[in-house]
């Protein structure tokens, strides 16, 4: 099940070193915003994104021979993407904090060889509670790895550029639900599912090479002591834009990962005459990965030219309006369609600006702020799909949308009123 997971990003404004050696580092890092060339250090960030989003996505779609050859349930082996996103979600903003310090370029190969650890460990796993394990140590690595990319991408960009730095990290993670996803679930249909968790071992060992030989050393100013780094925790500002963030998820992925349930009308007729039609399903995820990637681009370039709360609110709102009409489309196909498309471009048109936002809140302490807000969107995650559960027992999943609808609303009106607390 996609997080944006996620997901789910982080950014950072100008480095500005407070070590000895800091002086070097943001003139390095000036030269590169004034010469364009984060772009391309960027792109190298984004690989790395596209690695971790494809870990964790295509767990999902290996769970059920995951189940048969761990002798477990379907259920329990779901646990297994229950415990990363759990993990993700408590170990990004501590492992924030204690690596704050560190060179931007060790941190995120530090992070990449731990994730590439726990995907081999998974992999290697003889029993249930071992796999747990594993997943635990790969969320760890995906954890230290995703935020600090896109405030790494940032501080490379400048503040002038900062949402589209982000967004062209992000633009790993939306790949990875349109391409890697697929393909990892492919390989684990032909060969099984240890065969896939070995491709994600392998993957990022490939980037490693990339981010020692290519980025440059960056050091982001951060206080002295854990307890300075975790500051933000006690700022209301912070709180209030971390509520914003769990409240808008909620409603972007309720209605996503329960996609093949509101949409059962239109893919209701598989193969053999039952069930829901994969290959449509597939068509669906697919469109709303692709104008996900577009709108997710497009965002960046909006948060920088007119601010990142103008752009979630009008996103939350269109959200609203989009949700609000889903029930009409869900029963004709080419409604189906553009619903979709629509709903894809707008939900991942909310990420990038939401961590420009958060990121501006507490400048010295972006790199911790930016992994607050990818928890944040782990934990939405998971409500989503236990309101979403609840909601398709209550009201039917017709109606799923308009609970969906009730969240981003409200989203919206926060960010509204938000303007005066930041």
């Amino acid at each position: 099940m996609p997080r944006n997971s996620a997901s789910h990003p982080p950014p950072c404004a100008p480095s500005t070193p407070s070590a000895p050696s800091a002086p070097a580092s943001s003139a390095a890092t000036a030269a590169t915003a004034a010469s364009g060339s984060w772009r391309f250090h960027g792109a190298v960030l984004a690989l790395g994104t596209f690695v971790v989003g494809t870990d964790a996505f295509v767990i999902a779609g290996v769970l059920p021979d995951i189940a048969a050859d761990l002798h477990i349930g379907l259920g329990a082996a779901g646990q297994l993407v229950t415990t990363f996103a759990i993990g993700y979600a408590l170990l990004s903003p501590l492992l924030a904090a204690l690596t704050a310090g560190w060179s931007r370029r060790t941190v995120l190969i530090t992070a990449l060889l731990v994730f590439a650890l726990g995907n081999a460990a998974t992999a290697l796993a003889p029993t249930y509670p071992l796999a747990l394990a594993a997943r635990v140590v790969a969320a760890a690595g995906a954890a230290l790895y995703t935020p600090n990319a896109s405030a790494t991408a940032a501080a490379l960009a400048g503040e002038t550029a900062r949402g589209r730095a982000f967004a062209l990290v992000n633009t790993g993670l939306t790949s990875a639900l349109v391409l890697g996803a697929p393909l990892g679930t492919a390989v684990g249909g032909a060969y099984g599912w240890r065969t896939t968790m070995w491709l994600v071992t392998v993957l990022p060992l490939l980037v490693v090479p990339l981010l020692a030989a290519r980025l440059p050393h960056v050091h982001i100013d951060t206080p002295r002591g854990l307890r300075r780094r975790l500051a933000p925790l006690a700022d209301r500002r912070v709180l209030y834009a971390l509520a914003v963030t769990v409240v808008v998820f909620v409603g972007i992925y309720i209605p996503f990962e329960y996609i093949s349930a509101v949409y059962t009308p239109v893919l209701g007729h598989g193969a053999d005459g039952s069930g829901t039609d994969s290959t449509l399903a597939a068509v669906l995820l697919l469109i709303f990965g692709v104008t996900g990637t577009a709108g997710n681009l497009v965002a960046g370039h909006l948060a920088d030219r007119f601010g990142p709360r103008r752009v979630i609110l009008g996103a939350a709102l269109a959200l609203t309006v989009v949700f609000a009409l889903i029930p009409l489309s869900r029963e004709w196909l080419p409604a189906a369609l553009v619903a979709v498309a629509v709903s894809g471009w707008v939900s991942f048109s909310v990420t990038t600006p939401q961590q420009h936002r958060i990121a501006a809140l507490a400048p010295q302490a972006q790199a911790v702020v930016v992994s607050l807000n990818a928890a944040a969107i782990h934990l939405a995650v998971s409500l989503a799909g236990g309101l979403g559960g609840i909601g398709v027992e209550t009201v039917g999943a017709a109606r799923l949308p308009w609970l969906a609808a009730g969240f981003t609303l409200v989203a919206a009106v926060l960010t509204a009123v938000g303007r005066r607390r930041e």
